[in-house]
């Protein structure tokens, strides 16, 4: 039973990933596979090892490690990270389409109390054909606004750009369809 309520926790942590997620996924059980769990319910810590993958829904997480943490207030905060030049991954339908938000990078992290994720080094988000590439990404699924820098907290790039693709949309035509 701990286990399962863990596992909830966890799926509090890490639903509001970026970008109109699919609300549905809300409601669906959560699902985990990793090689080894840990839960150390004095520290309210979860630590999921070994090709971790977190389901729900459309959302799925993936990386080598996730560590969940749950503070006295009840709000949970996740780590997803990867080891070797891989990268810790996630990916969940936006709400109303058949479009994917994707998302990669060293370390994921989610604050279920502020609804921000954010992702370190090697990042990259993904909508549609849209596309923004830095060292730092971070993501408020309340305000639905991205902040890519360098590194976390600087406005500077030292050494580091980043890169958006934006594609054009369609325009619409008088009787509501899409112009090619």
């Amino acid at each position: 039973m701990r286990l399962q309520a863990s596992t909830t926790l966890l799926a509090l942590a890490l639903l509001a990933t970026p970008a109109l997620a699919e609300r549905a996924d809300r409601q669906q059980p959560v699902n985990i596979e990793a090689n080894l769990v840990t839960v150390d319910d004095r520290s309210k810590t979860h630590i999921f090892e070994g090709d971790v993958i977190l389901s729900q829904g459309s959302l799925q997480i993936r990386g080598d490690k996730l560590v969940v943490t749950q503070g006295a207030d009840g709000f949970q905060n996740g780590v997803a990270t990867a080891s070797g030049n891989r990268l810790a991954t996630f990916r969940q339908r936006r709400e109303g389409t058949n479009e994917y938000v994707e998302g990669e990078a060293e370390r994921i992290e989610y604050d279920s109390r502020t609804e921000r994720a954010k992702l370190f080094v090697r990042a990259r988000v993904k909508s549609g054909g849209d596309e923004v590439r830095g060292n730092y990404i971070e993501y408020d699924a309340l305000s639905e606004n991205y902040v890519v820098t360098a590194a976390p907290g600087s406005n500077a790039q030292p050494g580091g750009r980043v890169r958006a693709v934006i594609q054009p949309k369609a325009a619409e035509t008088p009787d509501g369809g899409a112009q090619q």
